[in-house]
């Protein structure tokens, strides 16, 4: 039950801003303050750990990139979000996401880029992670 609310607010939120490059951080915040830890689940989102998340923190915003083929779209997904550390479960981004898929035999590095935001929607901290895909 508890995993059918989180996906119902995380569709809620949408894939808003997804697609767009990294944002500029507010003045004052620390861009790399966020570390960002996450699994692969086969045929879903990604699980992730998501620690020093800033305290005004309201929401998180997640994004992958293939950087090998930056263009292609995998899209992400946005969670509310309130204390230090968050988990977010294999497959709650239903629906905006794309998971990597490499031509058979290729290796490809995916990057997941976090971002804090809070109330007012300014940009409050950065957080990445990358690892290896093949088929």
């Amino acid at each position: 039950m508890q995993k059918l609310a989180a996906a119902a607010v995380i569709t809620a939120f949408g894939l808003a801003g997804c697609n767009q490059s990294r944002p500029q951080v507010s003045p004052g915040a620390d861009p790399s303050q966020m570390t960002v830890a996450f699994n692969w689940c086969s045929n879903a989102s990604p699980s992730f750990r998501i620690g020093n998340i800033p305290p005004a923190t309201m929401s998180l915003r997640f994004k992958m990139v293939d950087r090998d083929v930056p263009g292609w779209i995998h899209g992400g997904g946005e969670v509310p979000i309130r204390g230090p550390v968050a988990t977010v479960p294999c497959g709650a981004f239903a629906g905006g996401y794309n998971g990597p898929v490499p031509p058979v035999g290729q290796i490809h590095t995916y990057e997941w880029t976090v971002t804090a935001y809070d109330r007012s929607g300014a940009v409050l901290a950065l957080g990445a992670a990358s690892k290896t895909f093949h088929r």
